[in-house]
């Protein structure tokens, strides 16, 4: 765990890395720069503090506490930013605290159960969607074929490079992907098929 401490008029994080007592710059640590210099900035107002008074008039209390005040939100910013508790020693008042990092206050989703997943109806509709596409990929093929065998072999990759896309887009949906199923199914049908229309 680091502590946030004022050394005269720099802010510095301290923490134990099993040997001894290391100080670091918090411009060193990946904290962003706002952060780094208004904890700066807050350290150069407890040392002007620290040096006006003793606190032993109102005013002096008064400010004591703001500094105190704003240490505390700026140990609780790097504690957020590390995802760690972090310490905080008052530069005034040489008090010791802990500040931990704040909970997400958002309630966690609640899980829903997995849907069954209905296979009746599901290659009910995937089976209608592929007869309906295999009709459609097949007529069109037949159609051109008389024409000329190319046209057929062209037809069909149209169909295939139009209707892919839309496929894959569609095969996590929940009622789509039926469709999608026998979509793809009439497209690999029809590619089977497209030898014997040619030939």
């Amino acid at each position: 765990m680091v502590q946030l401490r004022a050394d005269g008029e720099r802010a510095v994080l301290v923490g134990h890395d099993g040997v001894a007592e290391r100080e670091v710059d918090p411009r060193r640590m990946p904290l962003g720069t706002e952060l780094t210099d208004a904890l700066h900035e807050w350290a150069r107002v407890a040392s002007a503090v620290r040096r006006s008074d003793s606190g032993t008039n109102e005013a002096a209390s008064a400010a004591s506490a703001v500094v105190t005040r704003r240490g505390l939100q700026l140990a609780g910013r790097i504690a957020a930013s590390m995802g760690a508790p972090v310490g905080y020693l008052d530069p005034l008042t040489g008090e010791e605290s802990v500040v931990e990092p704040p909970v997400d206050a958002r309630p966690p989703r609640p899980q829903r159960p997995p849907e069954p997943v209905p296979w009746l109806t599901g290659l009910a509709v995937a089976g209608t969607s592929l007869a309906l596409v295999l009709i459609t990929i097949l007529s069109l093929a037949i159609t051109l074929a008389e024409t000329h065998a190319l046209l057929a072999l062209a037809s069909n990759a149209v169909v295939t490079a139009g209707l892919l896309p839309s496929l894959w887009l569609v095969r996590r949906q929940p009622i789509w992907r039926w469709v999608a199923l026998g979509a793809a199914a009439a497209i690999a049908v029809g590619w089977v098929a497209l030898p014997f229309i040619v030939l």
